[in-house]
């Protein structure tokens, strides 16, 4: 007899071999959009430092999700290393992430343009990175073969479009169909 977690896996399996590109498309993007929904509410925590390291662990959560849907092994070290690797490689959002943390140290003023700076920008890099990963994965990519410069021009146009997709979020406006 099957235990349930099992059973899950199995038919999680089954279902992933059995779905063409547009439904993969449909469950990544939607798992995308939940995660940068996830990284904008993080980033809204006022305490410095608390949201960066909540926000890694959503965004590391995101990658397990996506190995697990590809069957891809999943290596949480090497995932850690990749996310850093994405966002360092990008000079911009790897300082402004930290940087619109400590702000939030100054009162009143830097608590609240902090938290709408690291809002956004959770939402847009949470949303680069997922792109990121799906293209890799769909790819026929694994953690082991992923190479952070040859996918840091995707990042940078998925980073840009990562940030009309918060905005919208921020609106509460339904999401237009994302490639």
């Amino acid at each position: 007899m099957e235990t349930k977690e099992k059973e899950e896996k199995r038919l999680e399996a089954a279902e992933f071999e059995t779905m063409d590109l547009d439904g993969r498309k449909a469950w990544t993007n939607k798992a995308i959009k939940n995660h940068a929904l996830g990284a904008m509410v993080i980033g809204l925590i006022p305490l410095p430092a608390v949201d960066f390291v909540a926000l890694t662990s959503l965004q590391l959560r995101l990658l397990y999700k996506f190995s697990k849907f590809y069957n891809v092994k999943f290596i949480k070290g090497k995932g850690k290393n990749i996310i850093a690797s994405m966002l360092g490689g990008y000079i911009p959002v790897s300082m402004a992430g930290p940087i619109a943390s400590l702000v939030k140290a100054i009162p009143i003023v830097g608590q609240t343009s902090g938290v709408l700076a690291m809002s956004s920008l959770a939402g847009a890099t949470t949303y680069a990175l997922g792109k990121v990963f799906v293209q890799h994965f769909e790819s026929g990519g694994t953690l082991l073969d992923f190479d952070p410069a040859t996918l840091r021009d995707y990042f940078v146009e998925q980073f840009k479009e990562g940030g009309k997709v918060t905005e919208e979020l921020k609106k509460g406006a339904p999401l237009k169909s994302t490639s």
